[in-house]
């Protein structure tokens, strides 16, 4: 009998996450899972101790790692080591690798919110009456500060990134299975990040999503291209997911569903 390849998920079920139920999440995507794999779940703190015994390890609703940058760090570093086959690989340029693509993408010139991380550029934002102050390793708003002008004069830098509070009319997200769009939701109130509908991208969206999905050249896994619709109609980056990106799963019709799980299979199975 042919041994079913084995993978190593890893979630933290009990994570508080405002508006959304990482656990419900990943038991349904496991669940699926099983149907191709042997499929155990373990807590991010506990994938060094575990990985070995698995063809691969698939990075899910871990939650931010600033709050485990230990035991992260040390994951990565085994991960190398042992040459474990992670999924999504350890060479994403997003969230993954912190913020700092977000400083590269301004320098660059590409659509993204202004940022900088040093008093001297602040003069290479546009005026606003409030900036955010954000952790270069945070997510999930977790240690996220807005501040007018006059505070921003004076407030510690070290760690973090600033960018204009821009009014835009909403966010909306893109999600991407090895650099194939799967489906777009966006939320309608700004006032409600978490509350989101199915969003019917047009071809200047799907360019634009595209863009960053290819710019990040993962080999393969899942990312999230997070952006905000401007006053003026464009769209501008504000997070490139691709550590563990919530896919709101539960929100998509079943038939893109289906086709997101079928995806997703295919590119775990060609990893192992």
């Amino acid at each position: 009998m042919t041994r079913r390849p084995r993978v190593l998920y890893v979630t933290d079920l009990g994570y508080p996450a405002n508006g959304r139920r990482y656990g419900d999440e990943d038991v349904y995507l496991s669940g699926r899972l099983r149907e191709r794999f042997t499929v155990a779940l373990c807590h991010p703190r506990d994938a060094v101790a575990l990985m070995d015994g698995y063809d691969v390890v698939l990075v899910r609703n871990s939650g931010p790692v600033i709050h485990y940058q230990d035991d992260h760090r040390a994951f990565g570093v085994a991960a190398r080591e042992r040459g474990t086959r992670v999924h999504n690989p350890l060479t994403g340029r997003g969230d993954m690798a912190g913020k700092q693509y977000l400083l590269d993408l301004t320098a660059a010139g590409h659509p993204v919110i202004p940022t900088v991380d040093r008093h001297e550029h602040l003069d290479r934002l546009p005026a606003a009456a409030e900036y955010a102050v954000k952790p270069v390793l945070g997510a999930d708003s977790v240690g996220l500060r807005f501040l007018r002008p006059e505070q921003l004069a004076g407030a510690d830098l070290t760690g973090a990134l600033v960018q204009p509070r821009i009014p835009f009319r909403y966010e909306v997200s893109f999600y991407f299975v090895d650099r194939v769009f799967q489906y777009a939701l966006h939320a309608p109130d700004p006032a409600r990040r978490w509350e989101l509908a199915v969003y019917p991208a047009s071809e200047e969206d799907l360019a634009f999503a595209q863009h960053f999905a290819d710019w990040n050249t993962l080999a393969y896994g899942i990312q999230r291209v997070d952006a905000c619709r401007t006053p003026e109609g464009g769209l501008l980056l504000v997070e490139l997911e691709d550590l563990n990106p919530y896919l709101s799963l539960d929100l998509v019709e079943p038939a893109v569903r289906e086709r997101f799980v079928a995806a997703l299979t295919a590119s775990i199975a060609a990893t192992c």
